[in-house]
């Protein structure tokens, strides 16, 4: 590995499982320390376990997103540990679809809060550290860049039937990367976007009949989609296939990188060719 991310300290928020912990693992290979966050206590230590086997480092922030002081204890778990503060990647979130007609407000406010509220109170909480860092090494002559890598997805780019909430969420963390990299650009941040496309996850795992469910707090959420429209989306992928949880890291890995340095308020879709 090239370490390109040597001593930085990275957020990656929904990083005990799926694409989040592959995320986790792809900056820790290349040499930053993780603040893995999940909601549950295990899939976080299992994800620190694997980055800590293969010789990086890492510490839990475990608890949902959209508790109202996650945002501070996820910044102040970072900083209080490693003393900095370099990327923040907002990935967590998931899908609780309907058509408008049947969609309930607690529906409609539960992707509002995980893909929207949660990154805006994240980043928030981050924003007075960030501008003490900055202001410091501009004082020593340092040009220190750091990253915000925030996840939308081709729904929130083009839309999607039965996604009118998630939809929306994600549509407005494309505005959010927009005024972020105005408001950051002097203190050098550089915040940009990635769009997945249809990346294999529990979440979008084949599935025949009723399909499985998921726990978030409380609620049981279906996942899943039926083999039948699975192998349509891929047939209309350009590459042909699904994208793998490595792929969709590696995209995030590049806007975290030195090369991204000049590249802000971006948007970039990581779907195999797909298209809005």
């Amino acid at each position: 590995m090239s370490n390109k991310l040597e001593g930085k300290v990275a957020l990656v928020s929904g990083s005990g499982r799926g694409i989040g912990r592959c995320i986790a693992l792809k900056l820790a290979s290349e040499g930053a320390r993780i603040v893995v966050n999940d909601l549950d206590t295990d899939p976080a230590m299992e994800t620190i376990e694997l980055i800590r086997k293969a010789g990086g480092e890492a510490t839990a922030c475990v608890g949902s997103v959209t508790e109202p002081d996650f945002g501070e204890r996820f910044v102040r778990t970072a900083v209080d540990t490693y003393k900095g503060l370099d990327i923040i990647v907002n990935n967590a979130g998931y899908t609780w679809d309907n058509v408008i007609q049947k969609m309930s407000d607690e529906q409609w406010y539960a992707m509002i809060d995980v893909h929207l509220t949660a990154p805006f109170r994240i980043l928030r909480a981050a924003q007075p550290l960030i501008r003490i860092f900055s202001k410091a090494e501009a004082e020593a002559g340092k040009a220190v860049y750091r990253k915000v890598v925030n996840i939308s997805s081709v729904a929130g780019l083009g839309g999607n039937a039965g996604q009118i909430n998630y939809a929306a969420g994600k549509a407005g963390i494309v505005g959010m990367t927009l005024t972020l990299a105005k408001e950051w650009g002097r203190m050098k941040v550089n915040v940009n976007c990635v769009a997945f496309g249809f990346i294999r996850t529990r979440l979008t795992e084949a599935t025949a009949g009723a399909g499985a469910t998921i726990d978030i707090q409380g609620r049981d959420i279906k996942v899943g989609v039926n083999p039948e429209l699975v192998k349509m989306i891929e047939n209309n992928i350009p590459l042909g296939r699904s994208g793998t949880p490595e792929e969709a890291a590696d995209s995030v890995y590049l806007f975290c990188t030195p090369e991204s340095n000049y590249i802000s308020g971006q948007t970039i879709i990581c779907g195999g060719g797909m298209t809005i």
